[in-house]
């Protein structure tokens, strides 16, 4: 009996102790739930990005500027939203989302220059995702770092913190990939400092702007400083140089004074100049030029203008040339051609560009299949393309794929001039002002006054000859000095 009861008691025991341990152990289980859920928040590894890239808006773009953004950080964005306004080497595009979300982080801001292509801009998160707590990704491409400081920082660590004459070293970031904000990673590329040697104090390892602030204040100095301040330097801007030599470093010029000989101001080119300048020496250089002129009488133009301005119908001597162009590669299409890298390629429609000016350089908007349009309605199209040239506002498809351009400075006095080819189409024409001269009436020996325009063609010999070239001038000039066959064609 005795025996039983202990045993009894001994079971019960057991159980207590038994039941006790389940219990710790659920807790453990839970803790070890918690814990795995807290690690793995959003609040302590942040939240995935949606990269947003510098696009490629042009076939030509290699980099753009940044000008306006039209959202702000926080802001929902939906597909097909405007994001921001780029500048390419075109136009001011409007760049638009592709996909829903938040945007989370800018990190090119208004007035960024030079941006290359696949360069991260901005980045977004997914709708219902904590756009605060965005994890920014690390550069793709490494910062440059030259060779001579890399093994001596990598030296560095090595001495004593201890030692009070030396500059404290600071401790390398933790291994994994690096993450940098904006700031920091402009500070430390602008000053060629090593970023693994930064101590990050942001979260989930983030190196902020006061961790590259403290690296530059701790790095010594560069040795080329020694250099800069030799005493020597300013010996030869004191002395004279001698007469008829040109200085080697030219003083700054003060603006409203006369500067002194071999001064200039550097003026920074816009991404459409230098575009401009590289496609006009590649025509040059890689196309022959050949030229042709005519003279052509606008006197019917002329009349015919007065008479649709009686019943308010307001055209432009320039919108009866794109459509004696137009209709003239519509009679001619030997002349509707380019030059692709195998050879001629002929055009199935007639797209012609105009020449606009604008205050960042020269653009070609296409008044599209001109040849089917009547002069008012080439009109219509003409004003509405120049005033969005103007304003930055063309899309890419209102600049690409025009197949003859016509460049146009009568109305700045100009009699005549030649034009350079617009690659790769295979001419263009160069229309001077009309003037009024006198030409002897050989039917009854009388002087009759005309009102002559000069047109000038530059064609690309490789496809257009001179007898082409030829032929298309005097059909063109038919069809302006005879504006009803432009009706009939």
């Amino acid at each position: 009996m005795a025996a039983s009861l202990r045993l009894g008691r001994q079971g019960i025991l057991f159980g207590l102790k038994l039941s006790k341990f389940n219990k710790c152990l659920w807790a453990t289980h839970s803790g070890q739930e918690h814990a795995r859920h807290f690690f793995q928040s959003s609040w302590l590894l942040g939240v995935a990005p949606l990269k947003v890239q510098m696009p490629a808006l042009s076939p030509t773009m290699e980099e753009g500027n940044i000008v306006k953004w039209m959202k702000k950080e926080g802001e929902a964005v939906a597909a097909g939203d405007a994001l921001c306004e780029i500048e390419t080497d075109k136009a001011v595009v409007t760049m638009e989302s592709n996909e829903d979300g938040v945007l989370a982080k800018i990190l090119m801001e208004e007035g960024s220059r030079n941006v290359r292509l696949g360069t991260l801009i901005a980045v977004m998160v997914e709708e219902g995702q904590d756009w605060k707590q965005v994890e920014i990704p690390p550069p793709d491409v490494a910062p440059p770092s030259a060779a001579p400081p890399t093994t001596h920082e990598a030296a560095a660590p090595v001495v004593t913190p201890a030692a009070p004459s030396s500059h404290p070293s600071p401790k390398p970031a933790p291994s994994g990939p690096l993450r940098l904000s904006p700031a920091a990673r402009h500070i430390l590329d602008t000053h060629g400092l090593n970023p693994k040697l930064a101590t990050p104090t942001g979260p989930r390892g983030l190196i902020t702007k006061e961790d590259a602030l403290n690296l530059l204040k701790k790095s010594p100095a560069p040795k080329e400083t020694p250099v800069i301040a030799a005493p020597a330097a300013p010996s030869p801007v004191t002395v004279p140089p001698p007469p008829g030599s040109r200085p080697n470093i030219p003083p700054l010029s003060v603006p409203g004074k006369p500067g002194a000989p071999g001064t200039f101001t550097e003026i920074p080119a816009s991404n459409i100049r230098r575009v401009i300048a590289q496609r006009l020496t590649q025509s040059k250089t890689t196309i022959p030029h050949a030229y042709a002129s005519v003279d052509c009488d606008m006197a019917a133009v002329m009349q015919l203008r007065k008479d649709l301005a009686k019943e308010q119908i307001k055209v432009s001597v320039n919108d009866f040339i794109i459509k004696a162009a137009a209709v003239t590669l519509k009679e001619i299409p030997e002349v509707n051609v380019t030059w692709s890298g195998e050879g001629p390629r002929a055009l199935d429609s007639v797209h012609i560009s105009i020449a606009v000016a604008t205050n960042k350089g020269l653009i070609t908007p296409i008044i599209k299949d001109a040849a089917n349009k009547g002069v008012q309605e080439i009109s219509t199209n003409a004003k509405a393309l120049a005033q969005k040239a103007r304003d930055g506002k063309l899309l890419p498809e209102e600049y690409q794929g025009g197949s003859f351009s016509i460049s146009n400075l009568g109305m700045f006095g100009i009699s005549g001039f030649s034009a350079v080819i617009n690659p790769p189409q295979a001419c263009i024409l160069a229309i001077g002002t009309s003037r009024t001269e006198l030409q002897l009436c050989e039917d009854d020996q009388t002087l009759r006054s005309q009102q002559l325009m000069t047109v000038t063609m530059s064609s690309d010999g490789r496809l257009v000859d001179d007898e082409l070239a030829s032929r298309f001038l005097d059909k063109f000039r038919a069809n302006l000095e005879q504006p009803q066959r432009m009706v009939l064609a």
